[in-house]
């Protein structure tokens, strides 16, 4: 039974009380000021709670059932790929052989998880169509950066510095001009044609002889597949630069079509979302980059090779390279679980993925459409958009449906995302889920859209049933109390 009253760790304090029992010590004791330089020891003890081990065990297992995962509920968030983790998966990444390896050991002692690592690079050079693949990068944002860097070696390497600019569309994810930008590039947008594609001669307007490069992802943010992939890329090929792939929607194309196939010449993947690491929380992540063979002296060193006697070896001498971007090389253990997803599935199975994707996303979308406007009407591929347009005529925003998503135990779908849908809802089901659990989401999605007709009130005032209420979000971001204090106010 959920406590709706859960106090603050701190207001379960009571005076030397811990939550923990160790033997007395039986060695000389050390002071920190001994260990430490001077200036990094904290002259006031630190403000902990004392509570016993019971106390914390049951406060912070409350706090728990508060909590929404993939584990305990449908997770609709468009644009995340946010399925099941495989416990098969999580059992394999625990295996003590890779559980319990340190990264400085000698190569000669772990040759068995380097030849995990170049399996997978294989593995994932096949599935994307490019030639060489480095799993150095942590994430998604930080795979788009790296790869971003390649390019702008590249055309310094060709005495083509010049190229400052990266052409990004309207709907692209947020860290696409982000990580353009930090990467050093001006990033210019290209706008979106009436079906919610790249305007082909808006595109031919922007390119020029500065372009470096053009950030896409296949299918776009809207679910939708680009038709003009091929063209889009020469238009982009015939101005010197290159073509990017943003793989975080991977799964709506994997062993249907390669980025390699479309004409572009350098990739991303998000190894934590499409290949199954457990990603809720923010992490750990793996982001993968895949280049063409122009691209491949460019790639972050150390790079891991196959020598001619079968064992495996990471190789610095890589004059070309932007050099490490990631202490070690990468999230081993996610590494770990998305080889053992792609070894269990096979290409059968992975096709299979795209297939259950696509489809149940089309299923929830035409079940959706007579109760919210469709901004695209078009079949999707893993997501889908739906505007709540229809909605606020009524006095109901977006916002408050996705409040009032939270009364039914469901995490809200992405909402005012992408910046081109007027009250946007981006819905993804994902391959994992049953017609049971999309049915049951849309029932309650057309329950609430009749409750915007008949008694908006309801909507707007919601959440009703949450241990929290409607919480005050400009506040809570502008002015976040991050730490306990006693005397706040």
């Amino acid at each position: 039974m959920r406590n709706e009253n859960q106090p603050l760790i701190f207001e379960l304090i009571h005076e030397d009380r811990i939550g923990y029992s160790l033997p007395e010590l039986d060695v000389p004791d050390v002071e920190l000021e001994d260990l430490l330089p001077e200036g990094y020891v904290r002259e006031e003890a630190a403000e902990l709670p004392e509570v016993s081990e019971l106390d914390i065990m049951r406060h912070y297992t409350a706090l728990s059932r508060r909590n929404h995962g993939v584990d305990s509920g449908f997770y609709p968030l468009g644009s995340c790929t946010m399925k099941y983790n495989p416990k098969l998966n999580e059992n394999v990444a625990r295996i003590s052989g890779f559980a319990n390896i340190h990264p400085l050991q000698a190569e000669e002692t772990v040759q068995g998880a380097l030849e995990l690592l170049y399996e997978l690079q294989s593995s994932l050079k096949e599935i994307t169509g490019m030639d060489e693949v480095t799993l150095q990068p942590a994430a998604g944002a930080h795979g788009e950066w790296t790869a971003l860097m390649m390019i702008r070696a590249y055309h310094k390497a060709n005495g083509e510095g010049h190229r400052n600019k990266v052409i990004v569309p309207d709907s692209a994810h947020g860290t696409n001009p982000a990580s353009a930008a930090v990467a050093g590039f001006e990033t210019i947008t290209v706008k979106s044609d009436e079906n919610g594609l790249v305007d082909l001669e808006d595109l031919r307007r922007v390119v020029g002889d500065d372009t470096a490069a053009l950030m896409l992802t296949n299918p776009n943010t809207l679910g939708l597949f680009e038709e003009n992939i091929l063209e889009i890329s020469e238009i982009i090929h015939s101005v010197g630069g290159k073509v990017y792939y943003d793989g975080a929607n991977l799964n709506a194309v994997m062993s249907k079509a390669r980025p390699g196939d479309m004409g572009f010449d350098c990739v991303h993947l998000n190894l934590h979302k499409t290949f199954t690491g457990p990603h809720g929380g923010g992490g750990p992540g793996s982001g993968p980059v895949g280049v063409k063979a122009d691209l491949i002296p460019f790639l972050p060193k150390p790079v891991l090779v196959k020598l001619e006697d079968g064992t495996f070896h990471f190789d610095y001498n890589r004059p070309q390279s932007i050099g490490r971007v990631k202490p070690y090389y990468g999230n081993f253990g996610i590494n770990v679980r998305a080889y053992t997803y792609i070894r269990t599935m096979g290409p059968e199975g992975l096709r299979q993925v795209t297939e259950y994707a696509v489809l149940n996303a089309n299923y929830m979308m035409r079940r959706l459409e007579p109760y919210f406007d469709l901004p695209f009407n078009r079949h999707c591929k893993h997501e889908f958009v739906l505007s709540g347009r229809r909605q606020k005529k009524l006095g109901v925003r977006t916002l408050d449906i996705a409040k009032r998503l939270l009364d039914f135990g469901y995490h809200p779908p992405t909402i005012y995302f992408p910046l081109n849908v007027e009250e946007g809802m981006m819905i993804e089901p994902t391959e994992t889920e049953s017609k049971e659990t999309l049915d049951a989401f849309c029932d309650i999605m057309i329950q609430i859209a009749k409750e915007a007709e008949e008694n908006p009130s309801i909507v707007q005032e919601a959440p009703h049933t949450t241990v929290v209420n409607r919480l005050d979000e400009t506040r809570a971001a502008r002015t976040p109390i991050l730490r306990y204090k006693k005397d706040y106010k």
